[in-house]
């Protein structure tokens, strides 16, 4: 095949299949890097999810317009048991600020989103609603040892009595700042910025290293 004839074929391909997340040069590191057993880790990307970013005002008709549109209500926050509403699996909203909240859609069902419509829906309103798409990525620690991997440099107390499953918080991992959700018992997603997304994979990677190894009773 000849270099035009490559290029050629890279103008006529959907954008989607051009499309790299910003983890994915690590996907084969990611892998290497799962650890099983009692004190298993894995860590995984789930790229491309819609996430839109809403400032409204909850019961005000700005935030009903808001939540009316992606079709999920605002959480209250910021108690942990009123961070974020909807299914963690679909659509659902962190809560961010009093009047700041993160839309996402991590499922397969994201591209099927009228993203410009939702944006809209605000129109005359005080407010906005904004594509943050490209803005972060996320990433996903499943296992045992998920809790103790963030706990090496997480700001914030992650026992269950603090953070319980359906919790989220924007704070610092390390010196990046990132969101965490802890969708289950055992699950973290961690949505840092696409640019520091290379280094959070890394760091939490090395967080993992230890648990593959067998564990010291002192």
């Amino acid at each position: 095949m000849t270099a035009d004839q490559t290029t050629a074929d890279q103008a006529s391909a959907p954008p989607a299949d051009l499309r790299r997340s910003p983890a994915a040069h690590l996907t084969e590191q990611m892998r290497a890097g799962d650890v099983d057993g009692p004190r298993g880790v894995r860590l995984r990307e789930i790229p491309f999810a819609v996430q839109l970013g809403i400032r409204a005002e909850p019961g005000a008709p700005s935030g009903r317009a808001a939540a009316e549109a992606w079709g999920v209500g605002l959480p209250a926050g910021p108690r942990a048991g009123e961070t974020v509403t909807g299914d963690p699996e679909g659509r659902h909203v962190i809560w961010i600020s009093p009047d700041e909240f993160l839309a996402v859609e991590p499922s397969g069902l994201a591209g099927l989103i009228d993203v410009r419509g939702i944006e809209g829906a605000l129109d005359g309103m005080p407010g906005q609603i904004v594509d943050l798409s490209g803005n972060r990525t996320i990433l996903e620690l499943t296992g045992p040892s998920a809790r103790s991997v963030l706990e090496k440099g997480c700001h914030v107390d992650l026992h269950p009595r603090a953070f319980p499953a359906g919790a989220a918080a924007s704070t610092l991992l390390g010196p990046v700042q990132a969101i965490v959700h802890r969708t289950r018992e055992d699950v973290f997603r961690i949505l840092p910025r696409a640019s520091f997304a290379d280094y959070t994979v890394r760091w939490l990677l090395d967080g993992m290293a230890e648990f593959a190894g067998e564990e010291l009773i002192r």
